[in-house]
């Protein structure tokens, strides 16, 4: 009949015809007006700023882990310029735990750049915002999409999952053909209006019914439309990176503690591995522990006590850390502290950004007033920490 409006045409088991992606748009948001997600932190008063700073955290890390850690974000620095004026050790502090240091630093850095450069305010025009301290294309498509309405699509690895299986694109996205392929079908998929709600849905999608292992495609509401689902076989996209077994590194981690039962740390070079946090002094198995004291401090050990050792999983490869109370051979405050070496008391924390295994080890050593068989201050008075 003349006039008559058709939807797309649905798939069917083997069948693969070409799904326009604009054909997207319609059913993902009719899906999201009911199912979508509206009380996420982030999506109240979705500001610029919130936006930006809930993508960052959200980089290869979940919800539930991101919720806790953007509401303490958000009332230490409610603003571009609070943060911008926080030291970085404050900012790693917040961020410890949260892994990917380079996040952090970035965005630090980008902060402070837009208060020189933008008074304070994030630029509103692609180019600029895709142009500061780790920003990248999607996250600024995502920046300016769910804040300010504007039309730029996103790829986040959701979005890539859910498009890779809709149009059985072949590959690793980390390619770049399957990359380009992928940005091409995001573009073609996003809507003119309701941009905003269009990209929530689809990052929706990917994060609850297109899951990467037991995606949920009888509630779908792609389904239909979907390649991969026709094939029967939608975990076979997208095609993951083909990953060498993980290597397993180890490394000494020292605590060397003065008579106030302070425990020495020292700041990490600001790039590559916790990058800018504080650590505990290390030293690799294959050196002597008392000789690398006499070497790093001026001083032997007196005593080395080994504890129990645990193991930290990284990306690419565990780290098993060996940890040792050592006892320095003459007065221990002769390692005088500053700008990249600090004494820390663990039974009174202070706003420094330790990476999660150093930090569980400090509150560890918190939990007893007797380090190495020195008493502290307050056990001299008799009083309770």
């Amino acid at each position: 009949m003349a006039g008559t409006v058709t939807g797309p045409k649905r798939l069917t088991p083997g069948s693969r015809p070409c799904v326009a992606p604009a054909a997207l748009a319609e059913p993902l948001l009719a899906w999201f007006d009911l199912h979508g997600r509206r009380d996420l932190p982030w999506q109240q008063a979705a500001t610029p700023y919130r936006v930006w700073v809930s993508e960052i955290m959200l980089q290869q890390t979940q919800v539930a882990v991101v919720s806790p850690y953007f509401e303490r974000f958000m009332a230490r620095f409610p603003t571009v310029k609070a943060l911008a004026a926080a030291s970085l050790d404050e900012v790693l502090h917040l961020w410890s735990g949260l892994g990917y240091y380079a996040r952090a630093r970035h965005l630090h850095a980008a902060a402070r750049r837009v208060v020189d450069v933008y008074q304070g305010a994030l630029p509103t025009e692609f180019a600029e915002l895709n142009a500061l301290p780790g920003i990248g294309r999607s996250t600024a498509g995502a920046i300016l999409s769910l804040a300010l309405g504007q039309r730029h699509p996103i790829l986040d690895g959701n979005v890539k999952r859910v498009l890779a299986r809709c149009f059985a694109v072949p590959g690793w996205p980390g390619h770049r053909a399957t990359a380009e392929r992928l940005w091409s079908l995001a573009d073609a998929a996003t809507p003119e209006t309701r941009v905003a709600a269009y990209n929530q849905a689809i990052m929706d999608l990917g994060a609850t019914l297109c899951a990467r292992t037991a995606p949920a495609c009888g509630r779908c509401p792609l389904s239909g439309l979907c390649r991969a689902c026709a094939e029967g076989a939608p975990t076979a996209y997208p095609q993951p990176k083909t990953r060498p077994s993980r290597p397993l590194r180890a490394t000494r981690m020292l605590l060397v503690h003065n008579p106030g039962a302070e425990i020495l740390l020292e700041r990490r070079p600001p790039a590559g591995l916790w990058g800018g946090l504080w650590c505990l002094p290390e030293c690799s198995l294959a050196e002597d522990p008392a000789s690398w004291c006499l070497a790093r401090f001026g001083l032997g050990a007196r005593s080395i006590e080994a504890l129990p050792r645990r193991c930290h999983d990284f990306t690419h490869f565990r780290l098993e850390i060996h940890p040792l109370r050592l006892a320095l051979d003459g007065d221990p405050t002769t390692v005088e502290a500053c700008s990249e070496r600090v004494w820390y008391d663990p039974r009174s924390p202070v706003a420094l950004g330790l990476p999660a295994p150093v930090g569980r080890i400090l509150a560890e050593s918190a939990k007893t007033l007797h380090i190495c068989g020195h008493q502290t201050s307050d056990d001299r008075r008799g009083e309770k920490p």
